[in-house]
């Protein structure tokens, strides 16, 4: 089986916990109660969305380079 690597987010929640999100992969989401919780999850999430793709014959994007964050100021 091959692997794939993919860089997540994980943003706390107002209410605790963290949401997921997948840059790599539009559509691929998760949360979890701790960060331990929401990485397992967000590894579930990434297997089932891609096999969603291979099932409906699309191509799974690759991650090419990961994801920057960055900070922008705008005036209030």
């Amino acid at each position: 089986m091959k692997q794939r690597t993919y860089s997540i987010v994980l943003e706390p929640e107002e209410g605790g916990g963290y949401a997921v999100t997948v840059p790599a992969l539009p559509g691929c989401f998760t949360q979890g109660k701790t960060v331990e919780e929401a990485m397992e999850r967000a590894a579930e999430a990434i297997s089932v969305h891609i096999a969603g793709l291979e099932a409906d014959g699309e191509v799974v994007p690759e991650e090419r380079e990961p994801p920057r964050l960055v900070t922008v100021t705008v005036a209030a």
